[in-house]
């Protein structure tokens, strides 16, 4: 059966009378009132209610207050047991989640409720529904400013162990073994003793944590071979093919090492950088992936909004609108147009996006303009300050090449797919440039080539010189202070679970964690200061 109060339903009487003016001044002007006005009610409860029952089974728990748990229990980085104890005891939590009842069926969860409501969420993607509907109804309540926004990734990790390849290869191993130990003891006691021997058991496993960098060569052969003969040795039997285990034996066979012809040597490993970037890092996280700039893990696609004007600053309230989890070795180039459709279907679309160079490709560039935002980001790549390029040209405010580095006007142009731009060849022949220049020799002419992309390119070279720009591009570095701020108050960067859709989940959450704390911030700096008043 499914219970729900709606938070927007007026009492007769106050239940929360009892508390005294001043603390509950202090409620109110708070997160617990912020969230209580604004989050609570936003709560898209009927995207959960309809995985319980409505008219069999024991009553849920209150949805608002339930799932008003599970957004604060990421806001502050709570272990279950924690959420537990801070939802039946914590008068600020009590207020926030508006539960005035004093029974144990209004403050108390178990546990195992706690997991079931948060696997419902996570499992079916909710999280990103509530993120979104909390952002809005901020954004619409505080009226902020959407015009303007920057976006950035930052790296984050699972509660998983860094791996080397021998502990890759030997902890698939020992997950095989235990796996097929527990569910078919008959296949299990066909595998040779001495593997048994030195995989499943923790003794045995950790010797390959001592391994001498001398031998660990010899050690990574030897056990890509005992890896190689346990696939060999079940793949025609479909029970134990189908494990999940078995397939990350024949994931890691794949990823690290080459199959030969060699009777006696049939595994040839691949050298490191062959290994993709995607392959498996930790068996007990099979989507942590590796960058090769931050190493393992995943990484969160972040977005903002922000005020370029110094003077209104202190006036707008800065909240995340964007938040999307990726494996690590995805590239920023692909995040940024996801993002500008996620805002624009959240009626949170900026019409200026400040970014770094990665996401700053031409295809980008074009791209954003066909959603109506301006992009502003350096160009993608370096030149080379031994040679001329297109931006050393004269060009025109409508892309045309004016004039060569030398001021030597074109004689001939020639439009077709690519632009012909001719300069005459006796100006060119005594150019002192000409050895660096990238003018190609013809019969009657020295013809400059360009495709309307390195026009555009070049141009995009010429604008970032300009003063303009840089006054521009330097508020996006104001996003560094969002990724410390993000890992600061709700400990994103080391998570305590595995796995893509558990770590979306609470990074997630997280970030409408940060607006909740943004926007506490920003509306206690509004109310007129009260002596005694902490800011809670």
């Amino acid at each position: 059966m499914i219970k729900v109060n709606n938070p927007n339903q007026l009492n007769i009487f106050d239940p929360w009378a009892f508390v005294t003016p001043k603390r509950r001044q202090m409620l109110d002007a708070g997160w617990p009132g912020l969230f209580r006005e604004h989050i609570l009610p936003s709560i898209p409860v009927n995207k959960v209610s309809k995985y319980f029952n409505a008219t069999f089974g024991r009553p849920t728990k209150e949805l608002y207050s339930m799932l008003g748990a599970l957004i604060l229990q990421q806001t502050f980085d709570l272990t279950d047991e924690e959420t537990v104890q801070q939802y039946a005891f914590n008068i600020q939590w009590h207020y926030s989640l508006n539960i005035s009842e004093e029974s144990d069926s209004a403050k108390y969860i178990s546990l195992k409720t706690l997991w079931n409501n948060r696997n419902i969420v996570a499992q079916n993607d909710l999280e990103h529904d509530i993120f979104n509907a909390g952002t809005a109804k901020l954004a619409q309540a505080f009226n902020v400013n959407i015009d303007q926004q920057r976006i950035d990734s930052v790296h984050i990790k699972s509660n998983m162990r860094r791996l080397g390849r021998i502990g890759i290869f030997s902890q698939s191993i020992h997950t095989f073994l235990v796996n097929l130990k527990r569910g078919n003891q008959e296949q299990f006691d066909t595998i040779d003793e001495k593997v048994v021997d030195r995989y499943l058991t923790q003794k045995g496993l950790g010797c390959f944590s001592r391994v001498k960098p001398s031998e660990s060569k010899k050690t990574l052969a030897e056990v890509s071979r005992h890896l190689f003969d346990l696939v060999q040795q079940f793949k025609a039997i479909g029970e134990v093919a189908a494990m999940y285990s078995y397939k990350l034996l024949e994931r890691v066979l794949k990823e690290h090492c080459n199959l030969t012809d060699d009777k006696d040597n049939p595994v040839e490993l691949k050298k490191p950088k062959e290994i993709a970037s995607d392959s498996l890092q930790n068996p007990s996280d099979p989507d942590a992936t590796y960058s090769g700039h931050k190493g393992q893990g995943y990484q969160v696609q972040v977005q903002e909004t922000f005020c370029d004007d110094e003077q209104k600053k202190e006036e707008t309230l800065d909240l995340i609108t964007h938040v999307e989890v990726e494996p690590a070795h995805n590239s920023d180039a692909n995040a940024l147009i996801p993002a500008i459709e996620s805002t624009q279907r959240q009626n949170l679309k900026p019409k200026e996006l400040t970014a770094d160079s990665l996401y700053g490709s031409d295809d980008n560039c074009e791209r954003a303009k066909e959603h109506g935002v301006e992009l502003i980001a350096p160009t993608m790549g370096s030149v080379d300050k031994d040679k001329l390029s297109l931006a050393d040209f004269q060009l025109s405010d409508e892309g045309e090449v004016v004039a060569c580095p030398q001021g030597n006007v074109p004689a001939k142009i020639k439009n077709g797919k690519r632009v012909s731009i001719g300069f005459a060849a006796h100006d060119c022949r005594n150019c002192p440039n000409l050895s660096k220049c990238p003018v190609d020799k013809g019969k009657k002419y020295y013809y400059l080539r360009v495709t309307d992309k390195q026009m555009r390119i070049a141009k995009r070279r010429i604008y970032e010189k300009s003063d303009r720009f840089k006054d521009r591009y330097r508020w996006r570095a104001g996003v560094e202070a969002t990724m410390s701020e993000y890992d600061r108050r709700t400990g994103v960067k080391h998570l305590r679970v595995r796995g893509l859709k558990a770590v979306k989940y609470c990074a997630t959450l997280k970030a409408l964690g940060v607006n909740i704390f943004r926007a506490a911030a920003f509306r206690a700096a509004k109310m007129m200061p009260v002596e005694g008043l902490c800011e809670a």
